[in-house]
This record gives structure tokens, C-alpha cells and sequence, in this order.
């Protein structure tokens, strides 16, 4: 039986190239999947609108056209209101259109349209963790997001807030990399609680923690290098003392994952991570994009939705 597949697109995923180029990626996935329907985006968050509405319409797959920020929506529209699946069954794909694209890197999969295209039509779907964060948004509200690859806090939440102003005009690539000197520059490493599943409640001096799904974020570091997407189980990285001269002198270890030996890295397997920190502001990093801040509980969703890739 056909599946039916509804792509929801960024258009101004790639600086507005994905908008432009969409007539001719159109033609490349029809020559492969035959017809599917397409939904733009226009404002923040709509495509997760988008994606329940095709999902209540009857998709089967519905497709993510953009970065991960877009890849993030989408997932977040596979669960209503209440955090149950709008259709049980339907899967996940994700055509990379942004800059990083660091969900895809824990696959590593040819990101082409064609090969996109050949594993939508005749890829399996794979069962698929999801992760889920309560915390405070940045009015004080209390909220809950899904999440496909990586959420943090520290540093992370910082240089996103930074990379995220400039990202329009100057691009996504050189504005991580300003983000990053800034907020590197400025940020001094907070001391926060945090508790791995039921154990004790632990404190200390926090540049990064890292509760993953996918391996890569911060734009194509390894931050858990064992971490899988369908073993039911977060990777945590735990980074202390690491300052603007760690990141220039071991980069190379943060981006192929040997940092995990440094003796500032900390790793641990969870289902569920808590964490509060007092009197300072600790910005939250979910999926590349800050919706808020601590205090927030992390919960995995084994098997939550399917996955072709």
C-alpha cells in the first residue's frame, strides 16, 4: 500500500535557498516517490501545527524540509496537547536543508535529495527515542517541548541566544562561530543540582550538560559518541572547567570524541535527569534553539515514533 508522505517546509531554511529551489527538489522526489503533499511554513513553531493537521488528515510519513530547528517542530507535532500520539504508527524523515544539520550526522546517511528520496521510497521505518523536557520559559511559564537530538543547558543555551540574533544576517555558519567566541568569552560556569534517574542529587560547577538522543550538536561536535537513537537510553555529558582556551586547544577532542577521556568530561546513561540551579539565569539548548530555562526534568520515550532514514 502507498504510503502517504507530507512534506512540511522551511522555505527560509538555507538564507531562503530552500524557498527558491523547492520547484526543482519537487521534481527529484517525484521521479521517486510519486505525489505527497507540502506544507510551508511562515512564522516560528507553525510547522508543528502543520504536522498535526497532516497527521489527523491520514499521513503516514510526514517529511522535515530545513534545519533541525524545523526537524524539532515537526517532532513536537507527532504529540497533542495532552503528549499523546496524534496517529500511532506514522513516521519521521527529514530532508536537511539547514546549516548544520546535526540530527542527520548520528546516521551518517547520504543527505542528497536523490538518497533522501530512495529511502522514502523504499526505506523501513525504525523505531525512534524521543526525549521530553519540562522547564520554565523565558516569561515564567511552565512548559513542556519533545526534542529528536540533543538538549542541554549552560553555555549551550548562551550561544544559541547569540547565534540565534545573528543568524539572519550573516548566516548560520559564521554566526555559530561568533556565537560561540562570545558566549565563550562571557560565560563563567554556574553551579547547578542535577540527579540521574533516582540517584542522589549531585552539585557542582556546570559549563555543559548534554542530555542526548542523536551524538552530535553545537554544530558537528561529538558530544556523545556512543549515544544511540533506539536503545531507550539518554547519553550525558558532563563538561566542568572548560574555558574559551580548552575550546581553542582541544577542539579537535570536542568534535571526534575524545573529549569523554578529559578529565573535565563526565558521562552517564539515563532514562530521566533533573536539574535546578539558584539565583543565576540557565539557559536551556533544545535542538539548537532556546525556549527557556531551568529548572527542567529530561524524560526519554522509548520507541515514542518511527524513524526512515
Amino acid at each position: 500500500m502507498p504510503r502517504k508522505l507530507v512534506f512540511i517546509v522551511n522555505p527560509q531554511s538555507r538564507g531562503g535557498a530552500t524557498g527558491r529551489a523547492w520547484p526543482a527538489l519537487t521534481a527529484a522526489l517525484r521521479e521517486e516517490v510519486g505525489d505527497f503533499g507540502t506544507y510551508f511554513t511562515r512564522r516560528p513553531n507553525e510547522a508543528t501545527d502543520l504536522t498535526r493537521h497532516a497527521l489527523e488528515r491520514g499521513a503516514d510519513v510526514v517529511v522535515a524540509v530545513g534545519g533541525d530547528g524545523t526537524t524539532n517542530e515537526v517532532v513536537n507535532g507527532f504529540f497533542d496537547e495532552k503528549g499523546e500520539l496524534v496517529r500511532p504508527g506514522a513516521a519521521l524523515a527529514v530532508l536537511p536543508r539547514g546549516t548544520g544539520s546535526d540530527f542527520l550526522k548520528s546516521f551518517s546517511i547520504d543527505l542528497s535529495v536523490e538518497a533522501t528520496a530512495a529511502r522514502l521510497s523504499r526505506g523501513r521505518p525504525r523505531p525512534f527515542d524521543v526525549g521530553r523536557v519540562q522547564y520554565v520559559d523565558l516569561k515564567g511559564n511552565r512548559q513542556t517541548r519533545h526534542f529528536a537530538n540533543v538538549a542541554s543547558f549552560g553555555i549551550s543555551g548562551v550561544i544559541d541566544g547569540y547565534v540565534n540574533q545573528m543568524r539572519k544576517s550573516i548566516g548560520g555558519r559564521l554566526a555559530f562561530m561568533l556565537g560561540s567566541l562570545k558566549g565563550l568569552c562571557r560565560y563563567r560556569d554556574r553551579v547547578c543540582r542535577f540527579r540521574i534517574d533516582d540517584g542522589p542529587w549531585q552539585e557542582g560547577p556546570i559549563t555543559c550538560l548534554a542530555i542526548a538522543n542523536g551524538r552530535y550538536f553545537g554544530g558537528g561536535m561529538m558530544v556523545a559518541p556512543e549515544a544511540r537513537t533506539d536503545d531507550g537510553l539518554f547519553d550525558v555529558t558532563l563538561w566542568q572547567g572548560y574555558g574559551l582556551a580548552d575550546f581553542l586547544l582541544k577542539g579537535r577532542k570536542l568534535y571526534d570524541g575524545t573529549h569523554v577521556a578529559l578529565s573535565g568530561t563526565r558521562t552517564y546513561k539515563a532514562r530521566r535527569v533533573e536539574a535546578v540551579c539558584e539565583g543565576d539565569e540557565v539557559l536551556l539548548d533544545v535542538d539548537g534553539e532556546v525556549p527557556g530555562r531551568l529548572p527542567a526534568t529530561f524524560e526519554i520515550l522509548p520507541a515514542a515514533i518511527n524513524l526512515i532514514v
